[in-house]
């Protein structure tokens, strides 16, 4: 809380600038910000430099008569404002008059010295007490208070006006928020404080906590906090700002609770239930929209909170989903494969094809999610050993077949960037179980029939992969793909970059002859 010191008023000796006061919606007189009261008082200034100088004797006889406010009289104002929280601007004719009667140089020194706003809550005639707010910015505002207002709602001013007597001004220093001290000692006047916060702004209601919080306003905190808990707030930084000015409030009689109960969930069970379920709802639709927007928007979300800890989905459950997919993908194939199914309906036939497409899809989408967390190298060596897959691969029609080379290339594309680092006896699997299905269903592929593919990508993936292995598996690879690409072409992935690697090492051989030098030397050494 800022300074607080008490000395006697004095009758009669103070000068008070006239200062245009803002009207709320709710009626409440309130400061104007420091940047309006200082263009207020440079359009005064330009007034006086305009204005031809009068006689001292005009001057008074001008000034004698009481200044007019004419919101004060408009109907409107007057019905908005209800009769147990009525503020009112007085007048200071006198001090006006008094001022008029300096000179011009000493006037100006005393406005500039002494800005200052007068305002008083409820009955003015019953007023009993001033207190005096001292903004850091030179500006200062005058209340004309009730003294049991303020000990009745303010644990602040109920312990230093103890020691007051009744004579007493009250004078506050550095007062951060001038604008909404004011509004919230008005609110001390009112029955219905929540009431008065409806249509309020977020940052403007956090203001009003935290002067309330500093004022001991018990009343008004709870009140803020029932807005906070009922209004909307999804912005991050709205977010920050609420739990922050909320925090330190641990009196239960206040309900934090269920405004943090809003952005953290109780640490003793944790959503990892929820985040399960969500994976079985998305993968076990069939609605081709909702499925897509739901699988784009979890991917998104998940990498935006990669590394940082905040997602616990547990790898065990995703590894399981893969399992499922792929149980189901066997199925399909093998029902697929059999002699009679080229018989059956086309509607039948069209039913197995879209749900290969389907498990096929959920696989691509796990095999993300797996990747964006670090944890594809198992997958790899699960789709490898698939060996009956793969060979039922090649008894069913391409059109029925080509979608599983999606998720062939996928892992190539992966193991080519570095996204997993799956062992060498499963780099060198993957290649030799799956490479030459995802030939035969290059054409298909390349031609567009996946939205996906990436012709480009996924031959540099297939390239770099066969250049982690040993020279000779290396070879052992790259002359079967040249017997399919001297016969289908462009039907078949161009492998031009593996193969010059493997050229450049097998005939070139300096490195090789490096290290045939060093092991016939080692060699001759140990035959002596």
């Amino acid at each position: 809380m800022a300074d607080f010191t008490v000395r006697r008023l004095q009758q009669g000796h103070t000068r008070i600038r006239t200062v245009p006061i803002a009207v709320t919606p709710e009626g409440f007189w309130c400061c104007p910000s420091p940047a309006a009261m200082e263009k207020n008082r440079n359009h005064q200034d330009r007034r006086k430099t305009a204005t031809p100088p009068r006689s001292k004797a005009s001057s008074i006889q001008r000034s004698s008569l009481p200044p007019v406010d004419k919101r004060l009289a408009s109907a409107p104002l007057r019905s908005k404002l209800a009769d147990d929280d009525r503020i009112h601007l007085n007048s200071a004719t006198a001090a006006s008059i008094s001022s008029n009667s300096v000179d011009r140089p000493q006037l100006q020194r005393i406005e500039t010295k002494q800005r200052k706003i007068y305002a008083s809550f409820g009955r003015p005639e019953t007023s009993d007490m001033i207190v005096t707010l001292h903004g850091k910015e030179g500006s200062s505002v005058r209340m004309s208070v009730h003294r049991n207002i303020l000990t009745e709602h303010s644990s602040f001013f109920a312990d230093k006006l103890s020691r007051l007597s009744p004579a007493s001004e009250v004078e506050i220093a550095d007062c951060e928020d001038m604008e909404i001290y004011l509004e919230v000692v008005g609110l001390m006047y009112c029955k219905e404080i929540k009431c008065r916060l409806i249509k309020r702004s977020l940052s403007r209601v956090l203001r009003i906590l935290k002067v309330a919080e500093s004022l001991g306003f018990h009343a008004c905190i709870k009140s803020c906090l029932e807005y906070l808990e009922a209004v909307p707030w999804v912005e991050e930084e709205e977010e920050q700002n609420v739990i922050s000015s909320i925090r330190h409030l641990r009196d239960d009689s206040y309900g934090v609770g269920p405004i943090l109960n809003r952005v953290a969930s109780d640490p003793s069970n944790p959503p990892t239930d929820a985040l399960a379920q969500i994976m079985d709802l998305v993968l076990g639709s069939s609605e081709d929209r909702g499925r897509r927007e739901m699988k784009s928007l979890v991917l998104n979300l998940l990498k935006e909170s990669d590394g940082d800890g905040s997602v616990g989905i547990c790898t065990e459950t995703l590894y399981g989903s893969c399992r499922r997919c792929l149980e189901s993908l066997l199925s399909l194939f093998t029902c697929a494969s059999e002699p009679g199914f080229s018989h059956e309906s086309l509607g039948s036939r069209d039913r197995v094809v879209r749900q290969i497409s389907l498990e096929v899809d959920n696989l691509l989408w796990l095999v993300e999610i797996l990747a964006v967390r670090h944890a594809a190298d198992e997958f790899a060596s699960i789709w490898a050993s698939q060996d009956e897959l793969a060979e039922l691969h090649s008894k069913l029609p391409t059109m029925a077949r080509h979608q599983v080379s999606c998720v062939t290339s996928r892992l190539f594309v992966a193991i080519g960037n570095g996204e997993m680092l799956p062992p060498k006896e499963t780099r060198k699997l993957l290649l030799r179980v799956w490479l030459q299905p995802l030939i035969d269903d290059y054409g298909w592929l390349r031609r567009g029939s996946s939205r996906s593919f990436d012709r480009h990508a996924v031959e540099e993936g297939i390239d770099r992969t066969i250049t982690t292995l040993p020279l000779e598996e290396q070879q052992s690879v790259l002359l079967s793909w040249l017997r399919s690409f001297l016969k289908v072409g462009d039907d078949c992935p161009n492998l031009r970059g593996a193969f010059e690697v493997w050229w450049r090492r097998a005939f070139a051989r300096p490195h090789v002859e490096h290290l045939e030098g060093s092991f016939r030397s080692e060699k001759a050494v140990g035959g002596r």
